[in-house]
């Protein structure tokens, strides 16, 4: 349904399926010669254009073998359980089609689109730590398969939900999480008993919520000690934190779920930190401190077994402190502090050695995040990377040979490269050498690593290597022979100067036969936001194929990462500090000046759209620098951010009360009455991240104003509307808005 009024008044039209029929006969597809017309059917339909992966990367505990899912059948359509051995390559199956389909029965649940731990794929197999048997792990039951007799012994099974299942370090008991509680198995005998009690949906005991999982990046609320002797875990209490409903607007009912939703200065939920005997007794309270207004970020265990490390960050994310507790008696003293007059990143990159004298800190202490060697009594020992680039990763520690493998951008921030370096901080080498992106897996013994890898136009490839970046062999080349067929054309990359000289990385896709006398219409696409970055020699999937369609239609594609973006350090992203939709409005309005400069575009038909954060990027930019832009897609954007979570939100914003009047100025909807081009927006009603309240508070005021808008609700889809029925009837719709308000068709 298409609704629209008279000049000036506002009508939303709200675009289902009707949209999606007969629209590709309606456009004319602008593609190279010879080359295949990409269509959205395609991009976005089951089969992807960008190949598949296999799943499951795992290394054996001796290092010695890589196992992972790969498809079988003329389709591929049945998964086997593979394994590749380190040293030469060679490949077996480990369990067959036939038996890993009664090991892992197919999950006839609804997929999800929820965030916060829904982001994670939950692991489906783990090897024993003396690597004689997998435990397999299906959303109701617990399966132990023996390698060498090929038989299979079920430890957990019922209606009941049971979820983050774990070995202990021992082989002898498999933790996991069900009913709000911690339980462990016996693998002897199959004989199961609590770890916790009085476990509840509001005080959840080895159990994330939404927003820790979300907004902190961590992924288990619950950690077994080296010894198999304890198990520490959160508690989550999460009784004053504010509940939301989400609303099936489908049930003639009104049925909704209720999610724990923290927004912006509310409550948070009160989080302690247990250690409890496997064999029984009762459950020991850490002592982080008399404030419970706080955020027990990370969890780890030293190797003694006895001591546990706590990551204490301060409501306002500006200190994090390391604190070292007892596990028997609670105690606990500060090992070393993190300070920032803006916010605090929290890091991965926590080791701590077997010697138990020694460990790996990560800091952004310079503007930069790097390495750093303590003593465990807070001294700093060495500086083991150094340079304007940061780590991203810390991959393994090679103790034995006084090692430590890292992924940086040290080569260029738009590639993720493979490095090693000593650990007196000398001997800095890269070890991938493809340009791109790379992510290592290392096995337990840090002598070899799968590399998960992809560059610009190239989907990507999964290969095996020792530790000194000699290939042993591929795990899967993922060679997709079908998009030659489209001639795809190749990304540019580029650097803009902002204003006042800083040189922003940016790419661009143009259209096939390209002619550089001609004016082309401009799809500017945007993200902008923290800890993201659009702006990566990497496949891009469907997002880049879409671009792809759009420039065989005739578009000049542009992106460019503004400050505040990731890839550039901590320095880079701090001009954001306080005010959201400021600096990253700047600089993207420097690099469409830029774009105006060239002869070949045409000033008059610059478009711009974006999801989440990028969604709000692109109403600010629809309303706060209307000259620029005729047209914007908005998908999930975040409209008010007194409506958003309280940890993302309040990092970079600080509270609402002492920072309101930024809080007013940094939400899109306070500047919509400066709308004057073509708006399109997308959002999922079902949406547990940026609410659905956010599309219809932006609705009201465009009301107020008397200005019109498109919205197309998508009914109980989550943040991404991620399924393909629905991302089909999107895309179709917003390549022809910008077809219609961009290049006159």
């Amino acid at each position: 349904m298409n609704l629209r009024g008279k000049s000036g008044s506002l009508v939303v039209a709200v675009g289902l399926a009707v949209l999606q029929a007969g629209f590709a006969r309606g456009v004319e597809a602008q593609t190279s010669t010879n080359g295949k017309a990409l269509t959205v059917e395609r991009i976005y339909g089951q089969r992807s254009l960008s190949g598949r992966l296999s799943r499951g990367l795992a290394w054996s505990p001796d290092g010695k073998t890589l196992s992972f899912f790969e498809g079988s059948g003329a389709n591929h359509g049945r998964m086997e359980l593979w394994a590749m051995d380190a040293a030469s390559g060679q490949r077996r199956v480990l369990v067959p089609a036939d038996k890993l389909e009664s090991l892992l029965p197919e999950n006839q649940g609804p997929a999800t689109q929820a965030t916060g731990l829904g982001r994670h794929a939950p692991a489906q197999y783990e090897w024993a730590p003396d690597g004689s048997a997998l435990l397999f792990v299906s959303p109701n039951s617990l399966v132990w398969y023996d390698l060498k007799t090929e038989t299979a012994r079920t430890l957990v099974t019922g209606k009941e939900g049971i979820a983050d299942a774990k070995i202990s370090p021992d082989g002898k008991f498999v933790s996991f999480v069900r009913n709000h509680n911690l339980f462990a198995v016996a693998v002897s005998n199959a004989k199961e008993h609590a770890l916790t009690t009085g476990g509840t949906e509001q005080i959840r005991k080895g159990e994330l919520d939404w927003v820790y999982p979300e907004e902190l990046e961590i992924t288990t609320a619950y950690w077994w000690a080296p010894d198999s002797s304890r198990v520490a875990f959160l508690e989550m209490d999460e009784r004053e934190v504010n509940r939301y409903p989400l609303v099936d607007f489908a049930s003639p009912t009104g049925e909704a779920d209720e999610e724990r939703y923290p927004v912006a200065g509310g409550k948070n939920p009160v989080v302690h930190v247990y250690t409890v005997p496997v064999a029984g007794g009762a459950a020991r309270l850490m002592d982080t401190g008399p404030e419970t207004n706080i955020y027990l970020a990370r969890v780890n265990w030293l190797r003694d077994s006895r001591h546990v490390a706590i990551q204490r960050l301060n409501r306002a994310q500006t200190q994090l402190d390391l604190l070292v507790a007892d596990a028997v008696t609670g105690n606990s003293r500060v090992l070393l502090s993190e300070k920032d007059k803006y916010w605090i990143n929290l890091g991965n990159e926590l080791y701590f050695f077997k010697d138990g004298k020694r460990f790996i800190w990560s800091s952004e202490r310079s503007g930069y995040r790097h390495l750093y060697l303590y003593d465990l009594e807070g001294k700093e020992l060495a500086q083991l990377t150094r340079g304007e680039w940061e780590v991203t990763d810390l991959d393994a520690v090679d103790e034995a040979h006084g090692m430590v493998y890292f992924t940086s951008t040290e080569e260029s921030p738009t590639e993720r490269q493979i490095y090693r370096v000593g650990l007196d901080g000398s001997g800095l080498t890269r070890i991938s050498k493809a340009e791109g992106v790379h992510a290592a897996k290392f096995s337990p013994d840090a002598a070899a690593f799968a590399d998960t890898y992809s560059k610009a136009g190239v989907p990507p490839m999964q290969e095996l290597f020792r530790e000194d970046g000699m290939k042993v062999g591929a795990i899967n080349e993922n060679k997709v022979a079908e998009l030659a067929e489209y001639h795809l054309s190749p990304v540019e990359f580029l650097k803009v100067k902002a204003r006042d000289g800083a040189e922003l990385n940016a790419y661009m896709i143009k259209p096939a036969g390209f002619d550089p006398t001609k004016k082309y219409p401009v799809l500017v696409y945007t993200y902008g936001g923290p800890h993201a970055q659009v702006v990566m020699d990497a496949w891009g999937g469907p997002t880049f194929l879409w671009h792809e369609l759009m420039a065989q239609k005739g578009f000049v594609i542009f992106a460019l990462d503004n400050r505040g973006s990731a890839g550039r350090g901590h320095v880079f992203e701090t001009p954001i500090y306080r005010h959201f939709g400021e600096k990253e409005l700047s600089d993207q309005h420097d690099g469409v000046t830029w774009l105006k400069s060239q002869p070949w575009v045409d000033a008059n038909r610059i478009g711009v759209w974006g999801w989440s954060y990028g969604g709000h990027m692109t109403l600010h930019l629809m309303f706060e620098d209307g000259a620029d832009f005729k047209a914007g897609f908005a998908g999930g954007p975040v409209t008010d951010w007194h409506y958003y979570d309280s940890i993302y939100t309040e990092r970079y914003m600080g509270l609402p009360r002492e920072n309101e009047e930024n809080y007013r100025k940094s939400s899109p909807f306070t500047h919509a009455g400066g709308l004057e081009g073509q708006l399109l927006i997308a959002h999922g009603t079902g949406d547990d991240n940026v609410h659905f309240a956010d599309t219809l508070t932006l609705i009201n005021q465009l009301i107020e104003k008397k200005k019109y808008v498109e919205v197309m609700p998508f009914p109980g889809r989550g943040h991404g509307v991620s399924d393909s029925a629905a991302r089909i009837v999107l895309m179709n719709r917003v390549t022809q808005y910008f077809m219609k308000n961009l290049a006159g068709n």
